[in-house]
């Protein structure tokens, strides 16, 4: 999808010279933006404008952008791109934890938004599409991942995963005995293209298998120093 035509997204940024330009580049883009500047406005406007995706501040008035994040996937899930003005791993964890699927740090590119907005929502298609496929559940050692409800065990436990960390355990999955590239993931997952295979879109992929491995074991996803990552066969 190149253009957000009958798309709605939900901007919420404090600061009215950023809020206001990124609506106005998305709105170029084709989609139907809402705006808001605090945390309250915009869990009210997600509740009655149920957008496809949400642009979300970590720093707001009100309450923060992780319990607007908390508040709004409590309710239904959505795709959130975090802004964040802090490149703290920390803080992107604890993002990633609360729900939202990817995010920027300050200062960002309208291009790259842009980018990420609709690569967010392709993944979204492309999930409701697989669903409707009933594809086989795929099982490597102790994890079982059901494509088609997106249901996950380990050890044959269920595991919360976010949309992100779901496609990101299967595409290791599927790939099980063999290490992905960074490049590969990025490309798999997040459905981006070579162009964005920055240090920031590489950090993007080491935070995402963080969050997974707190998750499902640490010891379940190698890590293979300046190439990737691998699934471990484990019981």
């Amino acid at each position: 999808m190149t253009s957000g035509t009958s798309r709605t997204a939900l901007v919420v940024e404090d600061e009215r010279t950023i809020n206001d330009a990124l609506a106005q580049r998305l709105r170029a883009e084709g989609y139907v933006v809402e705006q808001a500047f605090d945390g309250p406005t915009a869990v009210e406007l997600a509740t009655s404008v149920r957008p496809d995706v949400v642009l979300l501040d970590v720093m707001l008035p009100g309450f923060d952008g992780l319990e607007v994040c908390r508040r709004i996937q409590a309710e239904r899930p959505v795709p959130v791109l975090m802004l964040t003005a802090r490149d703290d791993e920390a803080d992107v964890l604890v993002g990633l934890g609360v729900g939202a699927d990817d995010y920027l740090t300050k200062p960002f590119s309208m291009r790259e938004v842009v980018a990420r907005v609709s690569a967010l929502l392709r993944r979204v298609e492309r999930a409701a599409a697989l669903a409707e496929e009933r594809p086989a559940a795929v099982r490597v050692g102790g994890v079982s991942l059901d494509p088609g409800t997106r249901r996950t065990t380990v050890a044959g436990d269920p595991v919360h995963l976010t949309p992100t960390e779901f496609d990101l355990l299967l595409c290791l999955a599927r790939g099980s005995g063999q290490v992905l590239t960074r490049e590969r993931l990025l490309r798999d997952v997040w459905d981006w293209g070579d162009a964005w295979a920055s240090a920031s879109a590489t950090r993007t992929v080491d935070s995402h298998v963080k969050a997974l491995r707190s998750k499902v074991g640490p010891e379940r996803i190698r890590t293979v120093h300046g190439v990737g990552y691998a699934l471990e066969d484990l019981p």
